[in-house]
């Protein structure tokens, strides 16, 4: 039996959509016949028949059965069309894209295998699905096609995410690209710099000036904040040193004066007091005598 490569359910439906197709052509074919017999009827009840009898009776039954083929042909494109929905809806539902070959349409090896097809399957005697009837579509699970609506929802949504996170890194890749070839504008820039003044530097050497130059900044950045710390610390100590001089200093004064004070009361005080006291008088008494000497002279 010939084959059309599809499986044994897909096989069926192909089977009794061309159970129908026949059915179809049977009856027009057979509505055909009745033009030609209706005419044979009608008008060929003479012997003989002039041309122009002929012709007229000729061009009424081409009329006839060219009406009668027309509407077969577009009952037939429009019945195809309906079976196309079908399969279209149904896959659908399942978020399938279908695709059609029109080229396969007019393919003689196809056609020929259909043909043979179509022979082995309704000329060879069996009435194995003479009785299966119209077909119809196998309701779909709704509680599966729920979760498989939603879980494409999400991948749906995880999609256009992904899509979105794509664009996002794009654009950061796009601007690391121009400033990485900013950067290597300038390097070159610099290293053309360099050549005319001096021999460029190897790589470990650039490596290596680097390494130190990083090493002297760490250090330089340690001894700043020692620096720093031992200058906070001696300022703190310099302002405690400072409030223990005024303290010393206000000791000092109040000693002083309490010694002058006890001083002032001791007998050896009194005593020189009152010397100073009469030797001041005597060199007054003195001074006013030599006085009286000057002006007599």
């Amino acid at each position: 039996m010939a084959e059309l490569g599809l499986n044994e359910h897909h096989q069926n439906e192909v089977i009794n959509y061309m159970r129908f197709a026949r059915s179809k052509r049977g009856l027009r074919l057979k509505t055909v016949d009745s033009c030609f017999q209706d005419l044979k009827d009608s008008r060929l009840t003479e012997d003989t028949f002039t041309v122009d009898e002929v012709t007229e009776m000729l061009d009424g039954l081409r009329v006839v059965v060219h009406s009668e083929v027309e509407s077969e042909l577009i009952n037939t494109a429009y019945t195809n069309v309906l079976l196309l929905r079908q399969l279209f809806c149904q896959a659908e539902k399942w978020y399938l894209k279908l695709q059609t070959d029109i080229s396969d349409l007019e393919n003689r090896e196809l056609l020929e295998q259909v043909a043979e097809f179509e022979k082995a399957e309704f000329t060879s005697g069996k009435k194995a699905n003479s009785e299966i009837g119209k077909p119809k579509l196998a309701p779909l699970n709704e509680g599966v096609s729920e979760l498989l609506s939603k879980e494409i929802t999400r991948l749906q949504d995880e999609n256009d995410k992904l899509k979105a996170r794509l664009k996002t890194i794009e654009s950061q890749a796009t601007s690391a690209l121009d400033e990485k070839f900013k950067l290597e504008r300038v390097l070159k820039d610099l290293e053309k710099v360099q050549g005319d003044q001096e021999p460029k530097l190897k790589t470990q050497e650039v490596t290596d000036l680097e390494e130190t130059v990083a090493a002297l900044k760490a250090d330089f950045e340690k001894t700043l904040n020692m620096s720093t710390e031992n200058q906070k610390s001696l300022q703190d100590n310099l302002i405690s040193t400072k409030h223990d001089l005024l303290k010393i200093q206000e000791h000092l004064s109040l000693a002083e004066k309490e010694l002058d004070k006890k001083f002032q009361e001791t007998a050896a005080y009194r005593n020189m007091k009152e010397i100073l006291t009469k030797k001041n008088d005597q060199v007054k008494e003195l001074r006013k005598r030599l006085s009286k000497y000057e002006a007599e002279d």
